[in-house]
């Protein structure tokens, strides 16, 4: 997984991402400047989609990492919904991407991971354990007293999907999580109205919805690109 330096990335790439994290160093000493780790959190994050944009495993690995601060900030406001999907859920699930990711490179690149194709029989699969999982996790949530366990309980529906769409190397995967990060932008909102310091939270992902778009893009490009090498 050899990078040619900065020309790795695109001007577009490295506009988002520099943008990214001026968004969240601003958002963080306006709003908070004490819970650092939320702004470690939403820095690790953000490098992690750029690169899960190029379709690169090592982005697998900051989400990795990401998973585990953003369980620990959930937890802190008490979101166990969120705890437990990510400890529970995007933690493992990133680590099985990663591997995925590495054991199916594209013919032009190793740190370029190959686009697969679903059918709608898989995407409906995909989507019904979500469902499952969903039911699952909302009487959990409620006995656990987690805050805000409508939004919440969403949450958990479009992180899974998400996740799997990963896993299963997807380009809708970048769309699920979009959705995913709207999703979170209202409910941390909701956190934000009792706690000011959480905006920087929103700022994070405002900054993934922003990402995650381009992903689903980038990717759509990679697909076609990668078809037409075959």
């Amino acid at each position: 997984m050899k990078l040619k330096k900065i020309k790795y990335f695109t001007k577009t790439e490295l506009a988002i991402w520099i943008g990214s994290i001026i968004l969240i160093v601003s958002a963080f000493f306006i709003f908070d400047g004490k819970k650092y780790l939320n702004m470690i959190a939403s820095l690790v994050g953000t490098t992690a989609l750029i690169f899960c944009a190029k379709g690169n495993p090592l982005g697998q690995a900051f989400m990795i990492i990401f998973a585990s601060l953003y369980a620990y900030i959930s937890l802190s406001f008490k979101y166990y919904g969120e705890m437990i999907t990510y400890l529970g859920m995007s933690l493992p699930m990133s680590i099985v991407a990663f591997i995925s990711w590495l054991k199916n490179p594209s013919k032009e690149s190793k740190a370029e991971v190959k686009v697969n194709t679903l059918s709608k029989k898989e995407m409906l699969f995909g989507f019904i354990v979500a469902l499952v999982v969903t039911v699952i996790f909302y009487f959990i949530m409620r006995e656990l007293g987690t805050s805000n366990l409508v939004i919440s309980t969403v949450s958990i529906t479009t992180s899974f999907f998400a996740a799997y769409l990963t896993f299963r190397r997807c380009e809708y995967f970048a769309l699920a999580y979009a959705l995913n990060d709207i999703v979170l932008i209202i409910m941390w909102i909701m956190a934000t109205i009792k706690n000011i310091s959480y905006i920087s939270v929103i700022i994070c992902f405002l900054v993934f919805l922003v990402n995650d778009t381009y992903s689903y893009l980038n990717w759509k490009k990679m697909k076609e690109r990668q078809r037409d090498a075959e």
